[in-house]
């Protein structure tokens, strides 16, 4: 590389939950990763904790929600496993969605890219929603919207 060249690598961040358009948004994003030599943040986002009167009911729905968070992380590892050496980044975090993505954007700047998984039907989900609404023009990458009721060859052709 050149002195004073600028390497940034392609980083798609991808927002994982237990839903089958988030999954189809991972193997979209790790496919383009693999054919462009990038790499994969997974964020797995803990929702903010409701505060409780009761300590005890506050703790198991804090290990519920960990349990869940690495349930997730494992789904997302198997998936991952065999697609050409792609081993994905992955960090959980706490808070209100939409904050903690802009977080995750602000702090990265090799994120390449927001690559969201829109459901099927008539409401993509609030994430899409409101990054391909509100903040569209705002973003410090390009958004990324895979339809969640592509096939897996359909997507497979696709990515």
């Amino acid at each position: 590389m050149a002195e004073g060249a600028i390497h940034l690598m392609r980083t798609y961040l991808v927002i994982c939950d237990e839903t089958p358009e988030a999954e189809v948004a991972l193997r979209f994003a790790a496919r383009r990763a693999s054919r462009t030599g990038g790499a994969i943040q997974v964020l797995v986002i803990v929702p903010p904790s409701e505060f409780l009167a009761w300590g005890g009911v506050q703790a198991t729905m804090q290990d519920e929600a960990r349990e869940n968070a690495e349930s997730v992380m494992a789904r997302a590892f198997d998936m991952l496993d065999g697609m050409n050496g792609i081993v994905p980044r992955v960090s959980v975090r706490q808070g209100e969605p939409l904050a903690v993505v802009r977080e995750a954007l602000a702090e990265n700047p090799e994120i390449g890219a927001l690559v969201l998984g829109a459901a099927a039907g008539n409401n993509p989900g609030p994430l899409v929603s409101h990054f391909a609404g509100a903040e569209a023009g705002s973003l410090p990458c390009p958004l990324m919207i895979v339809p969640g009721g592509l096939s897996r060859d359909a997507l497979d052709r696709l990515s």
